[in-house]
């Protein structure tokens, strides 16, 4: 393929902070503190949200179960950040609507109304529709469920691209200076003097030396061997690793709507329509202690899933439709919960190095909703050591792409006028991943646009070179897993002649 990735930043030199861990948590705050005049390298081991940030719910919410373990705060932070991140990137970020059905077995219809009615007023809702009452016997919602559910209700939040939500980010703090270096493993870090040593080694194997005023570790599922192991001290703090899977079928409803299911044990599940024409379906809660890099789903995680989906609905998927799964590995904070599902989704800093000595901060826990609110919190904690810092500026600047103007419609249609001779499937294509950056992959509107090479579905060179120059691509996975999801759209003949491309 020609083309090559985003310059990586040159010498880096003496940095103010360097970031270990290219996961949502690490590019927030790479983003916010270049967005402050601070000197930013981060570093990935694998590639960017390779590991959690990719694996998610891909939903940004306030967590309506975590109302019933009174974690209010909590809740109305991401219900906040629920209305600016909407607001950031309506490419990646959109609304929509769950469907709750009441079963009596799980939680009063009082109870999930109550709780309703709190999570429409607890952050101070804005953009999006309240919640309702639905008769599912004559709503049309009600129609793919059993006829005993009779009653339920519908409530909003938002859907996200999770490992592009990463990706912009690191754009965005690339095109303010930070230098971002992917496939680049923290070695070793050590005191020296008033700054970190710290040891790069890149996947040829060879090491670079960066001196840096403050570390960051947003390692996730390996902040303590970062803690411990790279860095050499001793935490206070530990994490609980927990694994959630997903599966995706074929859609096998009618409507835009999503459903969130009660089970008998109390936890919920989502059915969520992906890709168009997918669902996805999860998550699952186990404690997990193996390697965070060895994670997949299991049969019993599979059975699980599925049984809750013939609980409801009349005609679920069957084993033999899944055409993908993945397991993710939730880092949490540690609060000695006996439930996994019970364990909090906050977040914790842990701070090494005093005034006169170069800082470590760790983060323990958080969740993808939060990360924006998150990263400015941390810079907080660093403030005492970079008192020239500026302020924070986040919650009023739009993602890479994100400043579509007026409505996501109205910026479709405007992007079908300009490029006549493309598809539409293919300009709301490019408009859901790219948004207004869709022009840099296109070129001038008007302009004849050679797509180059079909690699199948909605697949094509030329955004794949995009990709490569722009998004720090390389592998296979890169492109079809996590700057896209071009992988569930393409025959296991398109993918291999597209790996032999790469």
């Amino acid at each position: 393929m020609t083309g090559s990735a985003p310059a990586a930043g040159g010498d880096h030199g003496l940095v103010d902070i360097a970031v270990i861990g290219g996961g949502i948590n690490g590019a927030g705050i790479a983003r916010d503190a270049a967005g402050r005049g601070l000197k930013v390298l981060l570093c990935e081991k694998d590639d960017f949200a390779e590991g959690t940030s990719s694996r998610s719910g891909k939903l940004i919410h306030g967590g309506l179960r975590y109302l019933e373990y009174y974690e209010f705060r909590l809740v109305r932070e991401a219900l906040i950040e629920r209305e600016v991140l909407l607001a950031s990137a309506p490419h990646i970020i959109w609304p929509m609507r769950f469907v709750l059905p009441h079963s009596p077995e799980q939680r009063p219809a009082w109870l999930l109304r109550t709780g309703l009615l709190l999570y429409d007023h607890l952050g101070g809702r804005k953009q999006l529709p309240a919640s309702r009452s639905l008769d599912l016997a004559r709503a049309p919602e009600g129609a793919p469920l059993h006829p005993e559910f009779r009653r339920g209700f519908e409530y909003s939040d938002c859907w996200v691209d999770d490992a592009r939500l990463v990706i912009l980010n690191l754009i965005d703090a690339a095109q303010r200076g930070a230098s971002i270096l992917p496939r680049t493993r923290a070695v070793r870090a050590r005191r020296d003097g008033a700054v970190w040593l710290l040891e790069l080694q890149g996947e040829d194997g060879r090491t670079q030396m960066v001196r840096a005023r403050a570390l960051v570790n947003a390692a996730g599922p390996w902040v303590q061997d970062v803690v411990q192991g790279v860095a050499g001290q001793n935490s206070a703090q530990s994490v609980r690793l927990v694994k959630g899977s997903h599966i995706v079928v074929p859609k096998f409803w009618t409507g835009p709507q999503a459903y969130l299911l009660q089970n008998s044990d109390r936890r919920v599940i989502f059915v969520n329509p992906y890709e168009d024409d997918l669902a996805l379906i999860g998550t699952t809660d186990i404690p997990y202690d193996g390697r965070a890099e060895d994670v997949t789903i299991d049969e019993d995680e599979t059975t699980y899933l599925l049984e809750v989906l013939r609980r409801y609905f009349r005609t679920p998927p069957q084993a033999n439709e899944i055409i993908h799964a993945f397991s993710g590995v939730r880092p949490l904070y540690d609060d000695n919960a006996d439930n996994p599902s019970a364990v909090t989704r906050d977040y914790v800093f842990e701070v090494h190095g005093a005034q006169d000595t170069p800082p470590l901060l760790s983060i323990f826990g958080g969740k993808i909703t939060t990360y924006r609110r998150l990263a400015e919190q941390a810079l907080q904690r660093l403030g005492p050591w970079f008192p020239a810092m500026a302020s924070a500026w986040t919650a009023r600047r739009p993602l890479p792409g994100g400043d579509v103007g007026g409505t996501f419609g109205d910026f479709v249609s405007g992007l079908t006028r300009d490029y006549p001779a493309l598809p539409l499937k293919l300009i709301q294509h490019y408009a859901r991943l790219y948004g207004t950056r869709a022009r840099q992959l296109l070129g001038p509107p008007g302009a004849s646009v050679d797509l180059g090479r079909h690699f199948g579905g909605a697949f094509y060179e030329r955004e794949a070179i995009y990709l490569r120059e722009t998004e720090w691509a390389t592998r296979p996975a890169d492109f079809l897993e996590r700057r896209t999801k071009h992988g569930l759209h393409l025959t296991p003949e398109e993918r291999a002649a597209f790996e032999n491309y790469v």
